[in-house]
């Protein structure tokens, strides 16, 4: 990577103040522990394991730490159950918005599955307006308060449940209200994305744009499918074709053809460390396969996944990989660049943040 790479650990203060681009958050992972408290009286919701919002916290964070992704996405349960209404959904929506642009995001696509949020009668497009009002309003408070963040929304299906065709036309129908995008999520390990193929396939003729959770949980044959079968534009993760990859006992790398073709195409990695050493895809932050993608030059960007039970933002991830892997801010910059440049935005808007912001932002911490 770069000469700063062999530099010292930058300041958790300059990296707070650096402009970032997050391709990779779920909404309902990202509740600030107090709102899940106050929303669990105020709908009802009794299932909670303590109402005390830094106990909650540490909770969902404990809990996350299981190494398996089955258990890890339990936690969501609990977030799930208390955003049901739509006085709910505006309020996280929103709040979300402001946190991420406290943490110095300046782009952001959050991403949630409507059909988690029906259980009280909600219908999918009252889901989907509810959380744009709320993006709309969070931008509102930024921008009221001299910031500056852009929010889109992935929506998600679940690969477990048949709704994918569904959620895909809803995406569709809402693309020119803040929409951008649409995804699979759920559990890998036997649910392949080619379940989902017809939903795919409206996608591509609607001229859509798509991303696939695969490479995480399960290995490349996940990642393959979603590539060659279902024509992913982006991966949600990715981090498994380091098993395509081998290294000699010299340090001499070899791809395999898979690795070679996702590094070829720049088909952009939406990598979540922290997440993926709690989910076992990675033992730890210094053996995260990161180093070794950034190194090669995949297309690498750095995300939160679910910013309440990893406990993190994209500071500390950025912090996190720093000390890991002596990453300088070019580095850093470089990750937010790939980032924008794969965002699900217009050529001119994602050419206009990186130059107008992004750049400037980084020239302005040197």
């Amino acid at each position: 990577m770069s000469s700063e790479s062999s530099r010292s650990r930058i300041p958790e203060a300059v990296l707070a103040r650096a402009p970032k681009v997050l391709l990779h958050d779920h909404l309902d992972g990202g509740l600030r522990p107090a709102t899940v408290a106050e929303l669990a009286e105020q709908t009802g919701y009794e299932a909670l394991p303590t109402a005390d919002p830094v106990e909650l916290g540490r909770w969902f964070r404990d809990a996350a730490d299981s190494g398996s992704l089955v258990s890890y996405l339990e936690t969501f349960a609990h977030t799930c159950g208390v955003m049901q209404t739509e006085e709910a959904l505006v309020r996280v929506a929103a709040e979300a918005v402001e946190d991420l642009a406290a943490d110095g995001v300046v782009y952001a696509e959050v991403r949630y599955a409507p059909e988690l949020f029906v259980e009280r009668g909600l219908s999918l497009d009252a889901v989907v307006e509810a959380i744009q009002a709320g993006f709309a309003e969070g931008e509102r408070r930024v921008a009221a308060a001299g910031g500056r963040i852009r929010v889109g929304t992935l929506l998600c299906a679940m690969r477990q449940h048949a709704r994918a065709l569904e959620i895909a036309g809803l995406a569709v129908r809402y693309r020119d209200a803040g929409v951008v995008g649409f995804d699979i999520a759920g559990p890998e390990d036997g649910f392949p994305p080619t379940r989902n193929l017809d939903a795919f396939e409206f996608l591509r003729t609607n001229n859509a744009h798509f991303t696939i959770h695969a490479g995480e949980a399960f290995g490349l044959a996940s990642i393959w499918e979603a590539i060659q079968h279902c024509g992913a534009e982006r991966l949600g993760h990715g981090v498994r074709i380091v098993d395509d990859i081998k290294t000699d006992s010299d340090g001499t790398v070899h791809l395999g053809r898979l690795a070679a073709y996702v590094r070829d195409r720049r088909i952009p990695l939406e990598i979540c460390p922290t997440s993926n050493v709690q989910t076992g895809a990675a033992r730890s932050i210094g053996e995260h396969p990161i180093g070794l993608l950034a190194r090669l030059r995949f297309r690498v960007t750095v995300n939160t996944d679910n910013r309440l039970m990893s406990g993190c933002s994209m500071t500390s991830e950025f912090a996190a990989l720093s000390e890991a892997f002596g990453f300088g801010l070019a580095d850093l910059e470089w990750f937010t660049i790939n980032a924008m440049k794969s965002a699900f935005l217009d050529f001119d808007r994602r050419l206009d943040i990186i130059n107008t912001v992004i750049k400037p932002g980084y020239a302005a911490l040197r």
